[in-house]
């Protein structure tokens, strides 16, 4: 089954910045392209750091306090208050920047990215190479456009992929209908065990947002004594991811 990669929707022309790129320039290039963020490069082209507004914004903040005549006693400063002041001092990108940078690869799923991204709370990803040279950065923006699918096109790619590819079930076993993202699964499939698959092959599917199945099955194999089961519907919701 297909799954929408980083390297289908990642921007490919990407503003950087260099370790020694003086701070002003790194406000500039936001300002001038409006982007929030932009990765640091060492001169090999490797992802050394990550810059954002909050960055900025943190060490214009900081160097304010300084201005106004507050005094840190460094040997009492804890090491997030020692980072701090450190920004409040930054000339140039290296300074400045966040680090180690969270990056990810071409390969990967669209749906890993975003998880990368809500754990970490951060807005944008650098793509690298296998040598961890820059080649791409996907935003948050450039995540969503996943999401965006038809619904027709999400019900096709669920009959198509999981339906008729993966679990080889005879045409209109199962009934596929999509409304705003969320998929309802209706029929009859011929073992029990059969259900939780289609419904996780379903929720893999690049643009769905929910599940709701309603079931059937003709054969319950969690419990191979029974020699004439009856139909059975086995009911499963899956909230948002």
């Amino acid at each position: 089954m297909k799954a929408c990669t980083i390297g289908e929707v990642m921007t490919r022309e990407v503003v950087d910045a260099r370790r020694e790129t003086p701070f002003k320039d790194v406000a500039q290039l936001l300002a001038r392209h409006r982007i929030s963020g932009l990765p640091v490069l060492d001169a090999d082209d490797k992802v050394v750091g990550v810059i954002s507004e909050t960055d900025l914004i943190h060490r214009q903040a900081a160097q304010a306090e300084r201005n106004q005549g507050r005094r840190f006693r460094l040997p009492a400063l804890r090491r997030t208050a020692r980072r701090v002041t450190a920004k409040a001092r930054a000339t140039t990108a290296e300074q400045l920047m966040s680090t180690p940078a969270i990056t990810v690869h071409p390969e990967q799923r669209v749906a890993d990215a975003a998880r990368v991204m809500e754990r970490h709370h951060i807005e944008r990803l650098p793509v690298v190479d296998e040598e961890d040279r820059l080649i791409g950065i996907a935003t948050r923006r450039d995540l969503l456009r996943v999401f965006l699918r038809a619904d027709d096109e999400i019900r096709q790619e669920i009959i198509d992929e999981v339906l008729t590819r993966a679990m080889c079930l005879p045409p209109h076993t199962v009934i596929v209908s999509v409304h705003d993202g969320v998929a309802t699964l209706e029929g009859r499939v011929e073992q029990r065990s059969d259900i939780p698959l289609v419904v996780h092959l379903t929720w893999k599917v690049d643009g769905v947002v929910g599940v709701m199945s309603s079931l059937t099955f003709r054969i319950d194999d969690t419990h191979p004594s029974e020699k004439h089961p009856s139909p059975r519907v086995a009911h499963y919701w899956l909230p948002e991811r």
